[in-house]
């Protein structure tokens, strides 16, 4: 799988698409980005650190069951057929090399390992328990991670 990234612009507060990334010592080090919605303005380019105005975000190579790509920063509901108790957000991080889930949730199921996709194998009944829906992200829609709190 040839790796995809996305870009949050802290400064237009809007997702863009990864056009190029410029490694030096195999890190990333520049990101030019350009609009999802196809608009000739709106790009933009610059470094990629930590206190960067663009956050480079991975694709996790895994989409939910209604087919939308999950990439790292989404919040996920995740559902677990065995048990209604088991229902709410997730967000999608990259821990030690891996993309996780981070949530209330996890922590209940005690499951907060690999991010599973439940297309994955359907002879496989852990997985296929599981279901995930991208509900938005964690720049966009931070308040629904906050909402399992309440």
């Amino acid at each position: 799988m040839v790796p995809k990234f996305r870009a949050w612009d802290e400064t237009q507060h809007k997702m863009l698409q990864v056009d190029c990334i410029e490694f030096i010592d195999g890190k990333a080090y520049w990101v030019e980005a350009s609009p999802t919605d196809g608009n000739v303005q709106g790009g933009n380019d610059g470094p990629v650190r930590d206190n960067s105005q663009l956050k480079l975000e991975q694709y996790t190579g895994l989409k939910d069951d209604n087919g939308k790509e999950i990439y790292e920063g989404d919040i996920v509901n995740v559902i677990y057929e065995g048990n209604e108790n088991y229902k709410g957000p997730a967000r999608v991080v990259f821990v030690s090399g891996a993309m996780r889930l981070e949530g209330e949730i996890m922590k209940e199921i005690y499951i907060d390992v690999l991010l599973f996709d439940s297309y994955s194998d359907p002879s496989d009944d852990l997985l296929c328990d599981y279901h995930t829906q991208v509900i938005g992200n964690v720049h966009e829609n931070p308040e629904l991670l906050e909402a399992q709190h309440d």
